[in-house]
């Protein structure tokens, strides 16, 4: 086969070339095909190391322990390191524990803190809808490595929030990277461990 000599039909030729040895399901991937893959899972148990970068600190602060998720709702935080803590979101109920002392909010109440919890519940449950409810989405890469970018809506969340970008493969988000108005941030890893 002789190819084309005229540089725009060589570019021509090229560019048909890549699009016929491309994977065709990479065209096809968008911010609804994550979320139907993402509500496929009914329940995860995660490891997680969380890194909280604060000003006034020369160190970040790191915790590890467990997640737990049960959709659509149910979200549990076990903190093992530095110190035992337990929060669990269970619809609009949060529960803190630490050590004696046991905390209880209604999410309603605190929009914010909704706003923030529901940015991982919402994308653990595939819950489109709930995501744009307080954020503007954008999603970047393929199935095998995805960051999907959150940032607020909402005038009250963007005072806190500038962006949280969720990264992960296939269905399983491997890391959540929030960055707060105020130049603080955390990132936590996340490693998956068995179905429940």
């Amino acid at each position: 086969m002789r190819w084309p000599s005229h540089p725009y039909l060589l570019l021509f030729a090229w560019l048909l070339a890549a699009a016929f040895a491309a994977p065709s399901h990479a065209a096809d991937w968008d911010i609804d095909q994550l979320m139907h893959s993402l509500a496929q899972t009914r329940s995860a148990q995660a490891r997680f190391v969380e890194k909280k970068s604060i000003a006034i600190l020369d160190q970040p602060v790191e915790s590890s322990g467990e997640l737990l998720y049960t959709a659509p709702d149910r979200l549990e935080k076990r903190t093992i390191k530095p110190k035992p803590e337990t929060m669990v979101v269970n619809g609009d109920n949060l529960q803190i524990e630490r050590g004696r002392q046991k905390i209880q909010l209604q999410l309603q109440t605190y929009p914010e803190l909704a706003a923030f919890i529901d940015s991982i519940r919402g994308t653990l449950a595939g819950d489109r809808k709930a995501l744009e409810r307080s954020y503007q989405l954008s999603l970047e890469g393929s199935t095998q490595s995805w960051t999907l970018k959150l940032v607020p809506v909402g005038s009250n969340m963007k005072q806190v929030v500038s962006l949280i970008r969720i990264t992960g493969v296939r269905d399983e988000i491997r890391s959540i990277h929030v960055t707060q108005v105020d130049g603080d941030s955390s990132l936590m890893l996340i490693e998956k461990v068995a179905p429940l």
